[in-house]
């Protein structure tokens, strides 16, 4: 039996609304399954809403229909109401950018539902930021404090870099957690949960941006079951660019929720912190052969045309948005390839007051908006014979999605085959 204090017992008897009363009573036979004692309170959530074509089984235009079987997992429609007033909550990617459609190959019709999907959830309290890379524009849970994401890598990043608290629960129970404010104590939200458990000792190469997404793609395939990952050895030193490539690629190996690095990660000063005191279950280095093997299991071989390049898996911060923009300065983009670059809307609005969104598109690029091709789906690149991307977790998933060469690369090689349209070995 779940111990429940009066708010949440008077929650659960509906005396704050049908809609956070279905939300409890989710969160509560959650609890139980988990064996969980009692639940916390969550003061950050990001959320996976927008018309995702997951939706389209339940016959209705109805968002009350679809919100209520499809997140509340409720066959009544229970009404969209208020989230919970004291947890933040924002919009994790959207199958469309929010303000173009016309390059994806979308609808308008398409384009317009999805709009309205998320200002429904707007007027409910939910934020409209398009992220999945939240903490770039302030979604910053502190040590200790509890949150609820949709997003993978954003997991990792929060428990591993931030210290806050948050397990991968999953689309359905993170809004019932944001629409009441709590979520079952367990997992990564007890201290002595988030220990580290083998030590992967870096021997390969750490300076770049790619290095420390293969680095995480590498960990993530040698990673056993429910282990816990710590990042030891001799490493340079990765910054928060090199990180969100680490935590993305680590997501897509594994299960992993957390991953220490040492002298990085606030409860891993040092590999005693990191393990709490206990001898780690395996030690496993990442050679360079481990690393070659990775990139090529993320890159095909040889050199083809392609006619669909992608960056920013997970979204660009600001400074690799410049980065790109001065590269492909002056240059221009071969016909009908699709070259876009995908950020969150702060971000681009900020690439714009600094010009880089114009050099993009002089050059004939896109910057885009809130989802990328992997939430998208196939149409966005229907056709397309050969892609180039810079981003692991996308260079690995696209492949169920596209019988397309995929090449994989840093960003300059990717803008290079955007201006040629070949992909160079």
């Amino acid at each position: 039996m779940v111990r429940l204090t009066d708010y949440e017992k008077k929650m659960l008897n509906g005396e704050m609304g049908e809609f956070k009363q279905t939300a409890l009573k989710n969160i509560v036979k959650y609890a139980e399954a988990l064996g969980a004692e009692e639940l916390c309170e969550v003061s950050k959530a990001t959320l996976y809403f927008g018309a995702h074509p997951y939706l389209d089984v339940v016959d209705s235009d109805d968002y009350n229909d679809i919100f209520s079987k499809m997140y509340l997992c409720s066959d009544k429609t229970v009404n969209i109401d208020e989230f919970s007033n004291t947890c933040y909550c924002q919009t994790c990617v959207a199958p469309c950018d929010q303000y173009v459609y016309e390059p994806l190959n979308l609808t308008k019709e398409f384009f317009n539902k999805n709009n309205k999907f998320l200002e429904i959830t707007k007027e409910a309290g939910v934020s409209i930021t398009g992220s999945c890379t939240p903490y770039l524009i302030g979604w910053l849970p502190l040590r200790g404090e509890h949150f609820v994401t949709t997003e993978s890598s954003n997991v990792i990043f929060c428990n591993s870099v931030l210290g806050a608290c948050g397990n991968s629960d999953g689309i359905e129970a993170a809004a019932w957690s944001a629409i009441c404010g709590r979520t079952p104590k367990w997992g990564n939200h007890i201290m002595e949960n988030r220990k580290g458990t083998h030590v992967f000792e870096i021997e390969c190469p750490s300076k770049t941006a790619i290095d420390w997404d293969v680095i995480g793609y590498t960990v993530g395939r040698l990673l056993p079951p429910h282990a816990v990952p710590i990042i030891d050895g001799n490493f340079n030193r990765p910054n928060l660019i090199k990180l969100k490539q680490c935590f993305a690629s680590l997501a897509t190996t594994s299960g992993a929720e957390m991953c220490h690095i040492i002298g990085i990660t606030p409860e891993s000063i040092t590999l005693d912190m990191a393990t709490g005191g206990d001898e780690p279950v395996g030690v496993i280095k990442i050679t360079d052969e481990e690393y070659n093997k990775s990139f090529d299991m993320l890159c095909d071989k040889g050199c083809e045309d392609v006619q669909f390049v992608t960056l920013g898996c997970p979204h660009y911060t600001l400074e690799e948005i410049r980065d790109a923009a001065l590269y492909i300065k002056g240059k221009k983009v071969k016909k009908d390839v699709l070259f876009m670059i995908w950020t969150d809307y702060a971000t681009k609005e900020m690439a714009s007051v600094n010009g880089y969104t114009k050099i993009v598109e002089e050059a004939g690029g896109h910057i885009l908006t809130s989802g990328c091709p992997l939430v998208i789906g196939h149409k966005c690149h229907e056709g397309v014979k050969g892609m180039a991307m810079d981003g692991a977790k996308q260079a690995h998933y696209i492949r169920s999605e596209t019988d397309a060469t995929v090449y994989y690369g840093n960003m300059y090689k990717c803008i290079d085959a955007a201006i040629t349209g070949k992909w160079e070995a």
